[in-house]
């Protein structure tokens, strides 16, 4: 068993890689999730600011630019800390500075998920969220935006990684409770 402080898993990669996915399916294995996303839609709602990919994006920039990389981590830490579950997910990892945020609070492990470029945008435009691109350019966008914050550096650091090009949500998910439960063993 990892120590005595909380496994935080932190799921990283690319918008529509699979993160998502996967930290639902958790759920339903006693894991509590924490959506990075979420908390920046949150401080987002409380602008009174439209959930667009674009206003999104710059709300996630701006608060990077006044509070540090590791900004929309610092918005979770009581989440985490006040959380019954051993084992806390973070979907959406984007920035080392983010995880240095998680690492004071408890043992830290990242997971990249992996998904080509089709199989992506493929993804998000199907799924319906707010934020999701529209078209191919705004795709590239929000691409080269989590780039610009730093997500390539925490997939390259990851301990493990996942490539999610021909699985089912079943495979995604099994898997990942596989490399968990040897984390947390």
């Amino acid at each position: 068993m990892i120590g005595l402080s909380k496994l935080i898993v932190c799921l990283t990669g690319m918008p529509g890689a699979g993160k998502s996915t996967i930290a639902n399916g958790l759920k339903s294995k006693g894991f509590d999730v924490i959506n990075m996303g979420d908390a920046v839609r949150a401080e987002a709602k409380k602008r009174n600011l439209e959930p667009t990919g674009g206003n999104l994006g710059k709300l996630m920039l701006e608060l990077r630019e006044k509070n540090g990389p590791g900004a929309i981590a610092e918005l979770i830490p009581e989440q985490i800390t006040t959380s019954d579950a051993s084992v806390v997910v973070i979907d959406g990892i984007r920035s080392n500075a983010e995880i240095d945020v998680l690492r004071k609070i408890g043992t830290v492990k990242i997971l990249a998920i992996h998904a080509s470029t089709n199989t992506r945008y493929s993804f998000l435009t199907k799924r319906g969220r707010s934020d999701d691109p529209q078209n191919p350019e705004t795709f590239n966008e929000r691409d080269a935006r989590e780039i610009g914050v730093g997500v390539s550096n925490s997939i390259a650091l990851a301990d493990e990684s996942i490539s999610n090009n021909n699985m089912t949500i079943n495979e995604l998910i099994d898997t990942t409770y596989k490399i968990i439960k040897g984390w947390i063993n």
